[in-house]
């Protein structure tokens, strides 16, 4: 089956998520060898998946074409952050939207004592799709309606690590996680095959030291660990972003 009739057969049936399902059962049993869970927190990927399923219907929480790889190409992605920071407890997500990496994390740290994961959302339907994930899947965050700009105010407390999935180029990112890892958080930010050309731009507003992980889910994709932020110009502005 091609992708475009792999679509076309999700439209037919959008409206049932449990036909589906099962059409996702050799890209899950990938993805979970690739980043392996309990079998509590295999349960809770599953109640979000469907529930994303279901709301896919009426609101865009993932691109179409991904959905035949949803579990290798969003959560197995996201799940493998845990892996770089196994001792953080307390996640700040940076534009959630579908809930990738935010709400597969918070899925995943649901049994562990002190966990909690900010989801910061602009857009309403997206922060209610993110509320009710969290709802369903009974794993610990919060979720803030605002711009990413602002969210820093929202949250409370410390985090360990700030993330950030295909939201803004890398130098803007830097710049919204900047305050947040000066108060110790690591940052975290998944990209793509052009990340070189996106660190070459962050390092003319940024002084930073990146570490590169690969991705373990193939293709292009790589992890950037952030430890230290400091603006070259600290009165200079990064397209809206106070360096």
């Amino acid at each position: 089956m091609t992708i475009s009739e792999w679509a076309e057969s999700i439209r037919a049936v959008a409206t049932t998520p449990k036909q589906i399902s099962p059409m996702l059962a050799s890209d899950k049993a990938a993805a979970l060898a690739l980043t392996p869970v309990s079998r509590e927190t295999e349960a809770r990927l599953d109640r979000y998946v469907d529930l994303l399923l279901e709301w896919q219907a009426k609101t865009n929480l993932v691109a179409l074409s991904t959905l035949p790889n949803l579990w290798t190409r969003h959560i197995s992605d996201s799940l493998q952050l845990l892996a770089i920071a196994p001792t953080a407890k307390r996640w700040a997500d940076l534009g959630s939207g579908g809930g990738f990496p935010g709400v597969v994390l918070a899925c995943a740290l649901a049994v562990t004592s002190g966990a909690t994961v900010h989801l910061v959302e602009r857009n309403a339907k997206k922060a209610a799709f993110l509320r009710e994930a969290l709802r369903v899947t009974n794993s610990p965050g919060t979720v803030h309606l605002t711009d990413i700009g602002d969210s820093v105010d929202r949250i409370t407390g410390l985090v360990d690590c700030v993330t950030a999935r295909a939201v803004a180029p890398l130098h803007q990112l830097i710049g919204f996680a900047a305050p947040l890892v000066r108060q110790g958080a690591k940052a975290l930010f998944l990209k793509g095959q052009d990340v070189e050309a996106e660190l070459t731009e962050a390092t003319k507003y940024w002084n930073i030291k990146p570490h590169l992980h690969s991705s373990r889910t193939g293709g292009h994709g790589w992890i950037v660990e952030l430890d230290h932020i400091e603006p070259r110009n600290p009165s200079a502005t990064v397209h809206g972003t106070r360096a």
